[in-house]
Formats: C-alpha cells, structure tokens, sequence
C-alpha cells in the first residue's frame, strides 16, 4: 500500500496492495480500491465507491456515491461521474458462464461528465467534455461535446468544456459555429461533431 501521507482514506476504507494513489486525492466511507489499479491527483471518491483490478483513473477525478468502476473502465483527467452511475463491463453476462477473458474496454475521454443513475454499457468511448445526462443508457461511441439524453441514449446538442449548452443544433447544418455565452470559447461544427477553435 502506498504512504497515505500524500492522500487521505477514510478508516473504514479497504486499500488493496499493489495500487498507486497521487497526492491529494480523497477515498471516503466503505470504498474498495483493488489492487493494481492507478488513481491520480487531487481524486475524490465518494462512499461505497469501488475501483476493481488493473483500473487507471486520471487526475482530478470525481467519483460521487456507490459507483463501481469495473475492469476494462478507464477514466482520463477531469472526468465526473454522477452518484449511482453504472459502468458494464460484459455484453452478455450469465451467472454460470465465466467471462472474464471476455471485458471490453470502456475509455471516459478528458473532462468528460457522467450524470447520476446513467449506464455506460460497455465497449464504446465518451468523447472528451461530453455531458451525459442522468439517467441516460448509453449504448454507443459518443462524440466530444455532446449532449447525449435519454434511453437509449440521443444528441440533444452540445456543450462547452466549462458545461454549458451551446447555441448548436444536433442535426442541422445552418449554424455552423457557436461562442459559449459563459466562458467565450468558440467551436465550429464538423463532418464528425464539433471542435474548438
């Protein structure tokens, strides 16, 4: 186990051997961090979070309450996962088939945030700042930006890195560029979703 003098655990926490946990980071009530998995700077993970074998969580990650972070989950820096949400990590599990050579990969791409009770069914990436919304199932690759609602889950529109809604349409190919009213970042639409510029 690594020095807790750079990051707090809470007492009731269980830290396996064989993980590494950057300075800063917070581990609260009834959490299990298994081992090798890595856990970066400035973390914060909520109560009765578990992070399973072989994990990589970036830096400045948020965590809120009961989220399981199951092997093949990878989160980069920045990324936000709402209370209860819920990662898969087998397409087709049976209680008396073992699948375990069978985890597809989940990739949470940078500054991306996940809202409370959503499912991330796994296999598929989160582009970097997509916002999803609570509740949301989400069945397939989701591009930088969006805004994906609803089961299963459908671009609503698109977000800035700082959160908030853009000017852009989901669909329709008139507005082409949009400035974020809070934080004055321009995007411009593309074949693909939309970039910064």
């Amino acid at each position: 186990m690594q020095n807790k003098d750079n990051y707090f655990a809470h007492e009731s926490a269980y830290i396996d051997d064989d993980v590494v946990i950057g300075a800063g980071t917070r581990i609260w009530h009834f959490s299990h961090i298994m081992s090798n998995c890595t856990i970066g700077r400035q973390c914060n993970l909520g109560q009765n979070v578990v992070v399973s074998p072989g994990c990589s969580i970036g830096n400045n990650v948020k965590i809120q309450n009961n989220v399981s972070v199951y092997t093949g989950v990878i989160l980069e820096d920045d990324v936000f996962c709402g209370p209860s949400m819920v990662f898969t990590n087998v397409i087709n599990p049976r209680s008396h088939v073992n699948r375990k050579d069978e985890y597809k990969d989940t990739v949470v791409k940078k500054g991306a945030s996940i809202g409370a009770n959503a499912t991330i069914v796994c296999g598929i990436t989160l582009g970097e700042y997509c916002l999803i919304g609570a509740g949301t199932v989400v069945t397939k690759n989701v591009a930088p930006y969006a805004l994906v609602v609803g089961n299963p889950g459908r671009l609503l529109g698109w977000v800035c890195s700082c959160g908030e809604k853009l000017g852009l349409t989901a669909t329709a190919e008139k507005d082409t560029q949009a400035t974020c009213t809070s934080c004055g970042n321009c995007f411009t639409k593309t074949q693909g979703g939309i970039t910064a510029t």
